[in-house]
């Protein structure tokens, strides 16, 4: 008979595998488990493989800034709320940088690919909010403009999650994003008042 798989049994070797990384130990079979009360097989239980956990742990990086984009609040101000969850992106990686780190080795697949993707999806949503709302031009790509935050706030908390800028220069990011979306057709003052209250309101 099949032994139950206990959810926290899971969670706690991605946990010990992201710490390992944290500390910069080999991620071994054997080390991964040491001092658990965990078996070896515990991995093969529940992921199959090596490559399977290291898919798990990719997948929760993913997981968690889901979860960290769908705490900020849907405003009346859609330009607000895109810098908003540019912030809440350069926390996530700031809370657990070493799962921020495998978030993006591409040389392990994703659980759900679709599900890390609709992160992004939300930034799109509210760059096409700001477009109806007259604050961007309409011939400005929602897609585009999304895209175009993500790598200032993915570039951001590389350097400072991962890298070597201090928390502060996370502020950059406030004439970074003033300058993209006055670009893209809102006024200068209004943005950069939109972006100052997304990007400290968190």
């Amino acid at each position: 008979m099949a032994r139950t798989k206990q959810p926290q049994v899971r969670a706690q070797l991605i946990e010990r595998a992201a710490q390992m990384l944290r500390t910069r130990e080999p991620v071994t079979l054997r080390a991964l488990v040491d001092g658990t009360g965990l078996s070896t097989m515990a991995v093969y239980t529940y992921f199959g493989s090596m490559d399977g956990l290291w898919r798990a742990v990719r997948q929760e990086g993913f997981s968690r800034l889901a979860t960290k984009v769908a705490t900020v609040p849907t405003t009346t101000d859609p330009v607000r709320d895109l810098a908003a969850l540019g912030a809440a992106y350069t926390a996530n990686a700031l809370e657990a940088p070493d799962l921020y780190r495998v978030m993006f080795d591409a040389g392990f697949e994703l659980e759900d690919a679709e599900g890390a993707d609709a992160t992004l999806h939300v930034l799109v949503a509210a760059a096409e909010r700001a477009k109806v709302a007259g604050r961007f031009r309409a011939d400005v790509d929602p897609i585009d403009l999304a895209t175009q935050t993500w790598v200032i706030g993915h570039g951001l908390a590389s350097l400072v999650a991962t890298g070597p800028l201090p928390e502060a220069a996370l502020a950059h990011a406030i004439p970074m994003l003033t300058a993209l979306f006055a670009y893209a057709g809102d006024d200068a003052v209004a943005a950069r008042e939109s972006v100052e209250a997304g990007w400290t309101g968190l």
